[in-house]
């Protein structure tokens, strides 16, 4: 028995120093890729020598046997093999075993199965499998032997982090000596949250000349970046860690990048982006991209276009993060026709867009008024197979409320269902709030009561726009009960509410009850907002009073509120309505001054006026300035300049600009297809009128009467009864001919 225990002892301890002197090479040829640096022995500490509790010749007898046993029969089930020592296996045998069997790994692996079917190994032991398995190369096992270890509910009250970390340590020398266990042990660390007990293993790995990493790290910078409260640190720990000697690479500044983007701090973000190639990491693709999107957030489009140019001389293709930031920057700043070039340059590039482009795009057109070509867009999503979902039918039903295409938005609600698209708040409260801007508020209370039914709950903006939509009507009353509605389910009023109200009152003309109600406003302490002074000095303009619309702009700005471009709007039209043309022109002029970019509305205002006075020359002079100014028509300045200048009887002009507006997607008003037939059967252009007027009736759009009565007569004139007959019946079926002859 001596002799055995004698012969044993020494053979594991040399067996140990051979195989720990094969890991160790192992590991310099299968790691060599691996960032792996140290900080010197003279400064460097020694990892511990492994020492273990020494066997009794009683257990070193039996652990004999064991091994033997375990050897011979590898082949057998271990159960088996181990059924005549079950009862007298304690849990110090299992390391003694391991010792003898260590470089055999199938054998390991069987003996911690047959031990964690019997019991939880101890967590020395669990630290020694996992060295073996990362020195075996088998680093997934050692990932899941410490994250099941620190995914337990109960393991941070039981066994302290620095224990698990110091019997890592402990057993690192003796059982595997492979430096990546200490990778995984982070990894898993900053995994389950970790992120201080992460950070302490970083800095106690330096004293034995370890440094974590640089694809650890980069895993441990973007866990921090999660959240803005982490990205706050990140720039702390980028700098802290390369000067303990981690190298950052790409991907790292990627990552510091992208945190520096969220916080906001782009131009920083900007400068990192270009002090990478002197720190020898090339910026690629990501990199770009990720700068790109921190400047479109903040909508920077002028240096966007200068990144993109950099990245196309540097031979780095723009990718589809890179087209989406993009896009999603022109369609905030409404350069939609802009968004859509890019789209097909993205598909030019074989790159295709998704959902989230085309929803994008289609949000942005609707928003701008220009909901046929959103629809267009719509359809060209089915024929490439890319299936709208519920954002990209809400924010179509959104924009054909806004134009007042109420039941093109209930068809669209409609086919949304039945592809199997529940509709939700906001869809619902959309379609409400459309309803409501058309008048019909049976319907919007019909919808809001059905979406009660179905369990979904309105919230403040749906109730919103019914008391909106009742003080359009004048139900001042109804909308007060509905507030105390609002508030007996607990539903605080907020600015927007009160707005509605404010905006009731005044477009019915009760401008002292609107004052008096923003005074009550700021006794409930909600304050009145840029849009409640813009609605009152909108009410005050319209009743030709200039200097209360004046005297409330003061007041905003005595307050610290920035006027914004529809306040401008405001008292624009405030002046033409007034005829007041020449204080208009020098507001506009101001504005650009002092670089408050006015609208299309702004110009409009403008140029609604002079076409009323038959001033054309002055008309196009600003009209040139508008686009002098790098801003779009929309469809109602098309609709303005097609009506003055078929008013004019310049009709090539009225023609070209029905030409363009139509190449844009725009659609022709009825009084726009009106004033362009009767312009052209001014100037004898028959045919021309004739074709004008089919495409209106095509579109289901109702001429006036006397088109009907003069397409009637020159088709009876003609000849073609049929027609005349048709002509007649639609008219009647209409009520056109009984408003002509009123």
């Amino acid at each position: 028995m001596k002799r055995c225990a004698a012969i044993f002892v020494p053979k594991y301890y040399h067996h140990l120093q051979v195989v720990s002197t094969f890991t160790c090479l192992s590991f310099d040829l299968s790691h060599s890729s691996r960032k792996f640096s140290s900080l010197g022995s003279a400064s460097a500490r020694h990892f511990p020598d492994y020492s273990p509790k020494k066997p009794t010749i009683k257990d070193s007898e039996l652990v004999y046997k064991i091994c033997t046993a375990i050897k011979q029969r590898r082949f057998e089930s271990i159960e088996r093999v181990l059924k005549p020592f079950e009862s007298r296996f304690k849990p110090d045998h299992f390391i003694w075993v391991l010792m003898d069997i260590k470089n055999e790994y199938k054998l390991v692996l069987n003996l911690f199965d047959w031990l964690c079917l019997r019991r939880d190994p101890s967590l020395e032991a669990r630290c020694i499998i996992i060295q073996i398995s990362v020195a075996a190369n088998d680093p997934k096992l050692a990932h899941g032997l410490i994250h099941d270890f620190w995914s337990k509910p109960n393991v941070d009250a039981s066994i302290p982090f620095s224990l698990f970390m110091e019997k890592l340590i402990y057993t690192y020398k003796d059982w595997g000596s492979n430096p990546h266990v200490f990778d995984i042990f982070f990894e898993v660390l900053v995994e389950v949250g970790i992120l201080d007990g992460a950070k302490h293993l970083f800095y106690k790995m330096l004293n034995y000349g370890v440094v974590i990493s640089v694809d650890s790290c980069n895993f441990y910078l973007s866990k921090l970046s999660g959240n803005i409260d982490g990205c706050k640190t990140t720039p702390h720990i980028f700098t802290k860690f390369s000067k303990v000697g981690v190298y950052w690479n790409t991907s790292s500044h990627n990552i510091m990048i992208h945190s520096l983007c969220r916080m906001g701090k782009v131009k920083e973000a900007h400068n990192l982006l270009i002090q990478m190639e002197f720190r020898g990491c090339m910026p690629d693709a990501i990199s770009y991209s990720t700068t790109i999107n921190g400047y479109c957030q903040i909508g920077e489009y002028h240096v966007v276009l200068k990144l993109i140019e950099e990245m196309k001389t540097k031979g780095l293709k723009p990718n589809m993060f890179t087209f989406n930031s993009v896009i999603f920057l022109l369609c905030k700043v409404g350069k939609v026709l802009d968004a859509e070039k890019v789209l097909r340059e993205m598909i030019y590039q074989k790159i295709a867009p998704d959902k989230v482009v085309y929803t994008t795009l289609i949000d942005g057109f609707c928003k701008a008024g220009n909901v046929s070509a959103a629809y267009r867009l719509l359809e060209e999503m089915h024929s490439k197979n890319i299936f709208p979902d519920r954002v990209t039918y809400t924010a179509l039903i959104s924009g054909f409320c806004r134009t007042g295409n109420i039941s093109k938005s209930h068809n669209l609600f409609v086919e949304m269902r039945s592809r199997k698209f529940e509709p939700d708040e906001v869809t619902y409260t959309v379609l409400i709030d459309g309803y409501c801007k058309d008048g019909q508020i049976k319907e919007a209370f019909s919808l809001h009561n059905e979406m009660v039914q179905i369990g979904l709950t309105p919230n403040v903006i749906t109730y919103t726009a019914l008391v909106d939509g009742l003080c359009k009507q004048g139900e001042i009353d109804t909308a007060n009960d509905l507030l105390t509605e609002m508030c007996s389910k607990g539903l605080e009023l907020n600015i927007c509410t009160y707005n509605s109200l404010v905006n009731g009152l005044c477009k019915f003309g009760n401008i002292v009850q609107a004052v008096k109600l923003v005074e009550e406003m700021e006794v409930a302490g909600i304050y009145p907002d840029t849009f409640t002074y813009t609605t009152l000095m909108d009410a005050y303009c319209k009743a030709g009073d200039m200097v209360k619309a004046y005297e409330l702009l003061r007041q905003m700005l005595n307050k610290g509120l920035q006027p914004t471009v529809v306040t401008f709007n405001v008292l624009m039209n405030g002046f033409c309505m007034l005829g007041m043309l020449e204080d208009g022109k020098r507001l506009l002029k101001w504005m650009l001054e002092k670089g408050i970019m006015p609208n299309a509305t702004t110009y409009n205002s403008l140029m609604k006026q002079y076409c009323i006075r038959n001033d054309m020359n002055a008309t196009t002079e600003i009209y040139k300035g508008m686009l002098g100014e790098g801003l779009s028509p929309n469809a109602n300045t098309y609709d303005i300049l097609i009506r003055g200048h078929c008013k004019a009887r310049n009709m090539k002009e009225a023609y070209f600009l029905h030409k363009e507006m139509i190449e844009k997607g725009y659609d022709l008003t009825v009084k726009a297809y009106n004033a362009l037939i009767k312009g052209f059967i001014k100037r004898k252009k028959h045919l021309e009128a004739k074709n004008m007027f089919e495409e209106m009736r095509k579109k289901g759009l109702v001429a006036d009467g006397e088109l009907y009565n003069y397409f009637m007569d020159i088709n009876y004139h003609e000849g073609n009864l049929d027609l005349t007959l048709e002509l007649c019946d639609e008219a009647i079926e209409k009520n056109i001919v009984d408003k002509a002859n009123n």
